[in-house]
């Protein structure tokens, strides 16, 4: 996303600008400190009247450019968001929960306290696409993550890692406590089948759990969590 509208113009171009304007010759210096006797490096004898319109326009430039960056600032944060949404469902990306998964691991190394990753996978995803059509896999996918972000804390994270996948990153909780909250969130998802106009198909769900290791690689992690899950999904078939 570009960003443009900021003005590029040095400070100091602006307020000789200014002071040219006003037909005003005057030496500026710098300042080192508040001086009674001087404004913006002006002596008082050098503040007439044409000297103060100017510098009236020049206090009014500095309040435009302040704006401006106030606007920009609300741009680059509203750029920074939408980068780190998932293109389809209203939760993060893989990079942006990586990221996360990151910052959760270095709080558990310094301060001790648990947090693990919940991966889910649905079962038999391709078969809606194959029998409703594409348009309602993705109303699928959409209401997987609606079901998980209605379903967890404010504290924690969900993302999806691609295709049918998804991720919940769990603050403060050990591999047993994330055990009971993964399976709720599994319930959660199968209890309702997705409707599809006249039609509807149920949502089968795998997954699997891992606590965080202290400053553990969240590629690792992720993975081993991953890994959990398609073992749960063999027991299940078998």
């Amino acid at each position: 996303m570009k960003i443009t509208g900021a003005r590029t113009e040095p400070f100091a171009a602006i307020r000789k600008r200014a002071l040219a304007r006003a037909g005003a010759q005057v030496a500026v210096r710098e300042v080192s400190a508040p001086d009674s006797a001087a404004f913006l490096g002006l002596a008082e004898a050098d503040m007439t009247p044409k000297v103060v319109e100017a510098l009236q326009t020049l206090m009014t430039e500095i309040q435009d450019l302040r704006n401006e960056v106030s606007v920009l600032k609300l741009r680059l944060n509203e750029a920074q968001g939408l980068a780190d949404m998932d293109v389809l469902t209203p939760v993060l990306n893989r990079r942006a929960f990586l990221r996360e998964m990151k910052r959760v691991a270095a709080f558990a190394q310094r301060y001790g306290s648990p947090a693990s990753v919940a991966f889910f996978d649905l079962d038999g995803f391709k078969s809606v696409n194959d029998r409703f059509g594409h348009a309602a896999g993705d109303q699928a996918l959409k209401a997987v993550a609606k079901r998980l972000l209605a379903n967890v804390r404010e504290s924690d994270i969900v993302g999806r890692m691609g295709g049918d996948e998804f991720a919940v990153l769990l603050a403060q909780a050990d591999n047993e406590t994330a055990q009971a909250k993964a399976r709720s969130l599994a319930e959660a998802i199968r209890a309702t089948p997705v409707e599809f106009g006249e039609w509807s198909a149920p949502l089968h769900i795998s997954f699997g759990v891992r606590e965080i290791a202290p400053g553990a690689d969240p590629e690792v992690a992720l993975a081993e969590a991953d890994a959990a899950m398609l073992l749960s999904k063999r027991r299940a078939v078998a």
